[in-house]
């Protein structure tokens, strides 16, 4: 599992974290699910991401 540092405003992350608490899930589980989403959503108009990785 990679990690990642997000830099965002104070006001903007807690926020988040009132709406990830609103749907059950940990403010990183929230975004981890938005994320899927959006690939879902990109990867339906545009056609699936190959991963340099993955082209074998």
């Amino acid at each position: 599992m990679a990690r990642y540092t997000l830099r965002v405003d104070r006001e903007l992350l807690e926020k988040f974290r009132y709406i990830s608490n609103y749907e059950g899930r940990s403010a990183n589980r929230q975004l981890e699910q938005y994320m899927i989403k959006s690939i879902r959503e990109f990867e339906k108009e545009h056609g699936k991401i190959i991963l340099p990785e993955q082209e074998n």
